[in-house]
């Protein structure tokens, strides 16, 4: 018996060994059996993904969690769950390269690509912490499956073609402090529900089609540090930002955000707000920012002198205040921080003397810009003194007044109210003469003065209107980056650039004034075109309309480099008004297409990136500003062509002229539209189909290689040629042979039935320029796919898409 006692404990140790073997072995092939699962899982997303070259090893035999990490490719595990799947993949939208450009490196996926399938199969790997799919061509409205992943603390899903509102599903994800959805097109307000997210440290949007206004709810985000909202539609004023207090970037250039100027927290070391519509003065609480080290406010309506405290921040390195209208003189007693590496002050009103604080910046070969003022040095070009005064009266706004101006003003003032005391109790008895010279006085008052505005404007734009235009899209803001810098031109420079307008340079004349061919100082030729200045404009409504004229800059519009104003003898009555464009070399899209210039005609896929640049145009014209720009005069003699062969419109409606189309041509137009009389009473109702029915007539003579109606012609035989062109068997017909080497089916049908419905009789059947855009960008990527890369100059003609195909495919 008591030898029995004596084995018991040994006898209860073998039974826990036993129990605790039986169970690892039971458990061991549940493992294995989880970990397979993952395998099925991750290698359902490389089949989804269409087999991209990151993901292209990977098999059934691959051990995920030991891979080692690349540029393309992270994968994190925990306890053999995966917590973290970072890829990269090369069908990227919106890459920004070295140059500040931005271009499209690839497609998207497939049309059979399923989003939601994918979000499916993400949601298998239900322990993700950090997720990052970037650049992988994925496209289609984010689906709400997202917000499933709800141990997500990253979320990245930035330059693919991601399109629609937020799903508000994503705020289920508590626990993110990092959400970037840059470089898609998303559009719609940013959604107000941000602050469910109560540990959110860096939120970028950059480069989507968000508009409206930035929600209140963003400064409840007290622990966020990064705020990147640049490159959308977003407009109105700030919310308070003054409680974010460990904000330290601030991103939001490239919209039309203001007119106030924003209300900050002080630990800011990044504030970017350039391209917007912030105006008034920079207010003093910048004084308190210790940290800032960049502060970028260039190309905004900022008034008065930027205030000298900026330049000797104790940390400051960048100050960028160009393209504004500050006027004055700079102190010349202004102080610089040493750190001090990069200041921008070109493209002002500045006047006097370069403070010796930047010319020792420029001495010792910092970067300091302060080109295109009127300041008293021959360093960089520098306007005239009356330039800068002239253009500050035409922008009303006035230099500031030097403290010892102000002190003599405050002077007189001081005397006059003296003087004019005296003078009451001097006159006091002769008060019945002086009040029958008030009433004579207010007689003469009464006169109307001379008539400066017209009680019936024909430009079509009210003041306010044009007065709050904005910019749009990334339509095109994409495009329009790498364009020349909008800028005011002064006179000498115009009169140097055609020999004083000399008749040789004279290549058109019409009901607008004359067009003339000019070499500008850097060497590039422009057109200049002159406008007699008209009194239905005040100076006021003549800076609202060139307001407008310097945000219509799409890479796809001819483009309009600036403006000069040209004063008479008195510095103040505006004579002439000069507009500069930028001089496209290569001829129309008529004469590429029949080999007018050279000898090569334009291939199937060149005519399609040439169509799609114009109707990126003209979907710019149509909403890229506010009031949008419609009767556009289009024809295909007004499209021309680039040494890159890129395409761009010229003759687009500019508010700033009279009523009538552009009569500046130096070839006739061949053929005419005849307008039905429904359509021309319905046209205020259908703004934009008028320029839908007459871009159907460019992509018909794109296809058929010739003008396909002679003037006064019947409408009904354009649809004879719709119908001829839309049956395989008889397209050969009709469609220029060049196309038939050179397209495939698919692509060219797609083209064919889009043009089909440009050219409705039926104003309301017309599809809209996004919808022409959606297929023709289609149709290209379906040529692309089977034949390779586009032939054209163009980097990317074949975004895709850019919006829900609405049924025309």
């Amino acid at each position: 018996m008591a030898k029995d006692k004596r084995n018991k404990p040994l006898f209860v140790c073998f039974k826990w060994i036993v129990t605790v073997l039986f169970v690892f072995l039971f458990l061991l092939p549940a493992s294995h059996q989880f970990q397979s699962s993952q395998v099925q899982t991750l290698l359902r997303i490389q089949m989804l993904l269409e087999y991209p070259s990151a993901l292209k090893a990977w098999s059934n035999s691959t051990d995920f969690c030991n891979l080692t990490p690349s540029p393309s490719i992270t994968i994190v595990c925990y306890e053999d769950t995966i917590t973290q799947l970072r890829i990269v993949g090369d069908k990227g939208s919106h890459l920004k390269g070295e140059n500040g450009k931005f271009f499209v490196s690839n497609k998207t996926l497939s049309s059979a690509f399923s989003l939601d399938s994918f979000m499916t199969t993400l949601y298998k790997l239900s322990s993700l912490k950090v997720l990052s799919l970037v650049s992988l061509g994925l496209w289609g409205p984010l689906p709400g499956k997202i917000g499933r992943l709800s141990s997500l603390d990253i979320l990245n899903v930035s330059s693919n073609y991601f399109y629609g509102n937020i799903p508000q599903e994503l705020s289920l994800l508590r626990n993110l402090h990092t959400l970037i959805l840059d470089d898609n097109m998303f559009n719609g307000t940013v959604p107000d529900w941000l602050s469910a997210f109560p540990s959110l440290t860096s939120l970028s949007f950059k480069n989507n089609f968000f508009s409206g206004a930035l929600p209140s709810s963003l400064s409840t985000l007290q622990t966020l540090r990064v705020l990147h909202f640049s490159g959308n539609q977003l407009s109105g004023d700030l919310p308070d930002l003054s409680s974010l207090i460990n904000l330290q970037e601030l991103d939001l250039q490239d919209n039309s955000l203001g007119p106030l100027f924003p209300t900050l927290g002080k630990k800011l070391v990044i504030i970017i707000l350039r391209k917007n519509s912030f105006r008034f003065h920079i207010p003093t609480d910048l004084e308190s920012f210790n940290q800032l080290q960049q502060l970028d406010l260039s190309f905004n309506d900022l008034i008065g002198l930027p205030p000298s405290y900026l330049f000797s921040l104790p940390s400051i390195q960048v100050l960028n205040f160009a393209s504004n209208t500050f006027t004055g003189t700079l102190p010349q007693n202004l102080t610089c921080n040493s750190g001090l590496s990069f200041v921008d002050l070109s493209s002002n009103f500045l006047t006097g003397n370069l403070p010796s604080c930047l010319a020792s910046l420029v001495s010792q070969k910092r970067t300091v810009n302060f080109s295109q003022n009127c300041l008293s040095t021959k360093l960089q070009y520098q306007h005239p003194e009356s330039f800068c005064k002239n253009a500050a009266t035409a922008t009303g706004v006035h230099p500031q007044k030097s403290k010892k101006e102000s002190r003599t003003v405050t002077v007189a003032i001081v005397l006059g109210i003296i003087g004019g005391i005296v003078g009451i109790f001097a006159v006091l008895g002769l008060l019945l003469l002086v009040l029958l010279r008030k009433a004579e006085r207010k007689k003469l008052t009464m006169k109307p003065p001379r008539r400066l505005v017209a009680k019936n404007v024909s430009t079509g734009f009210s003041s306010d209107l044009l007065a709050n235009a904005r910019y749009i899209s990334q339509t095109m803001r994409l495009g329009a980056l790498g364009l020349p810098q909008y800028r005011p031109f002064a006179m000498e420079e115009l009169e140097e650039a055609t020999h004083n307008f000399s008749p040789s340079f004279l290549i058109g004349e019409g009901s607008h004034g004359k067009l003339y061919r000019g070499r500008l100082e850097d060497g590039t030729f422009a057109v200049i075109r002159c406008l007699k200045f008209e009194w239905r404009y005040t100076i006021r409504n003549l800076k609202i309309h060139l307001e407008l004229l310097s945000k219509l800059r799409h890479r796809h519009l001819v483009s309009l480099l600036g403006h000069c104003i040209d004063y008479e003898h008195d510095g103040l009555t505006v004579k002439r008004i000069f507009l500069i464009f930028e001089y496209v070399p290569n001829g129309t899209l008529r004469s590429n297409l029949s080999g007018q210039l050279t000898e090569e005609v334009l291939s199937w896929p060149q005519r399609l990136a040439a169509a799609i640049g114009v109707a990126r145009g003209v979907h710019f014209l149509h909403t890229g500003v506010v009031p949008g720009i419609f009767h556009n005069n289009l024809k295909i003699t007004n499209v021309l062509l680039d040494q890159n062969r890129v395409s761009k419109l010229k003759g687009y409606n500019l508010p700033i002229l009279a009523e009538g189309t552009d009569d500046l041509e130096v070839k006739t137009e061949s053929y005419n539209l005849v307008h039905k009389e429904a359509e021309i009473k319905s046209r205020k109702k259908f703004l934009d189909k008028g320029d839908i029915y007459n871009f159907g007539l460019i992509l018909l003579e794109t296809i058929i290689g010739r003008p396909p109606i002679l003037p006064n012609q019947e409408t009904d035989k354009i649809q004879e040629l719709m119908n001829i062109m839309s049956d395989c068997e008889t397209r050969s017909q009709i469609v220029d042979p060049i196309i038939l080497r050179t397209s495939i089916d698919e692509s060219l049908a797609t083209v064919i039935e889009i043009t089909g419905k440009c050219l409705s009789k039926d104003p309301v059947s017309r599809p809209s320029m996004e919808d022409v855009l959606w297929n023709l960008q289609y149709a290209a990527q379906v040529q692309d796919t089977s034949v390779g890369d586009l032939e054209s100059g163009d980097d990317s003609p074949v975004n895709f898409p850019i919006g829900l195909k609405s049924g025309y495919t």
